[in-house]
Parts: structure tokens; C-alpha cells; sequence
């Protein structure tokens, strides 16, 4: 396995219909829409909260702890870097004290019409907020979720902590890795499942 290395994910352009979004107060003190980012044709949709700083203080491109923390897992069980796309349940970075719940549902139609737009094969939620919005309900936390594939958004879905938790908490790693793991089986069965169908039609 080649060495580790943080990598700037190509971000996808928002479309001209969200580029001004006015949805909710977050259109006050957003810097810009950030749609998503990886590859839009990816198997495995990934979903995060919100999507974080890409830019450093003097506005260039980098790599945040998030980021890296969520690169790092998938180049550990082998998941290949065009095998990913990131979305966010708010599209843009909150700068500010915001009214959580309403943004979210705010956003929550661009999330969903991305997921039925691009079709993956599977969905991996990343922290509780998105476990939450994902799977309604009391229960609805990583550390009851995790390990298991449930159905949401009407695809086969998982969980895991989010990135930033890993890190504050390194013990979290461990399973961290055996979450990213199960869904590099699952990929890597749904792949060999293609390829004996494309075998089988030739």
C-alpha cells in the first residue's frame, strides 16, 4: 500500500439554483455554498455535518483535520480515493451562533436530491447530527448504530464518529477503522458482483 498523504478532494460546483441559497440565516454569514466534493459517480456517499474550512486564514487551499483524519481511515482499509464523494447536511460552513435544526431542514432537500441524483451503492454517516437526521429518534446515536447496516434514504446505510471525534479521542480510532473496514467489505463485494454480471452479459 502506497504511504498516506492528505489530499484536496476536487470540490463539484454548487448548482446556479443553490449558489445564492437564502434558505435559512445562514445566508447572512456564509463565506459560499460548497456543494461537495470527491467523485460525484463514487459508490460510497459519504455525509458530514457541514463541510468545515477549506481554505486557510490567507484563503488558500488545505487540508483540515477533518479531512485528513476521514483520508486517512479509508487509505487504511484500502478504500481508493475515487471511490468516495463527500456532502453535508448544511452547505456552507457555519461563522456564527445559528438556529441548528431549522438550518438543517433548511438544507436537507440538497442532500437528498444528491443522493437521487448520483445513485450510490452505499451511504456512510459520519457523527451523531447526521445519525440523527438520518435515522429519527431517541436511538439514534453512532454508538448504537455503527457495525450494523441499516436502511435510510433508501439506500444500505452505515455509521461511524465523526472525524473530529476520532482525534479529540484517540481510543475511538479502533472502531473508527472496524466501521471504514466493514464498508470496504461491502464495496469490494458489491464491485466483484458487477464484474460477474458484466462477465455473465459478454
Amino acid at each position: 500500500m502506497t504511504a498516506f498523504k492528505p489530499a484536496i478532494w476536487p470540490e463539484e460546483p454548487a448548482p446556479p439554483y443553490a449558489v445564492n441559497c437564502q434558505n435559512c440565516e445562514l445566508a447572512g454569514h456564509r463565506g459560499r455554498v460548497i456543494w461537495g466534493e470527491g467523485n460525484p459517480e463514487a459508490p460510497l456517499f459519504v455525509l458530514l455535518d457541514n463541510p468545515g474550512a477549506r481554505e486557510n486564514k490567507e484563503g488558500a487551499p488545505f487540508v483540515c483535520g477533518t479531512r485528513e483524519t476521514l483520508q486517512q481511515g479509508l487509505h487504511e482499509v484500502g478504500v481508493e480515493p475515487d471511490a468516495v464523494y463527500v456532502s453535508y447536511l448544511l452547505k456552507c460552513r457555519p461563522l456564527r451562533a445559528y438556529d441548528k435544526p431549522l438550518a438543517r431542514e433548511a438544507c436537507a432537500p440538497y442532500w437528498k436530491l444528491q443522493l437521487a441524483d448520483k445513485h450510490p451503492d452505499l451511504l456512510l454517516g459520519l457523527g451523531n447530527v447526521v445519525a440523527q437526521a438520518l435515522v429519527p429518534g431517541e436511538d439514534a446515536e453512532v454508538k448504537r448504530l455503527r457495525g450494523s447496516w441499516h436502511q435510510a434514504a433508501g439506500l444500505p446505510t452505515t455509521f461511524t464518529y465523526h472525524p473530529l471525534a476520532v482525534r479529540r479521542r484517540p481510543v475511538l480510532m479502533k472502531y473508527f477503522l472496524e466501521d471504514l473496514a466493514m464498508v470496504a467489505r461491502e464495496l469490494k463485494e458489491r464491485g466483484k458482483a458487477t464484474k460477474r454480471r458484466q462477465d455473465s452479459s459478454e
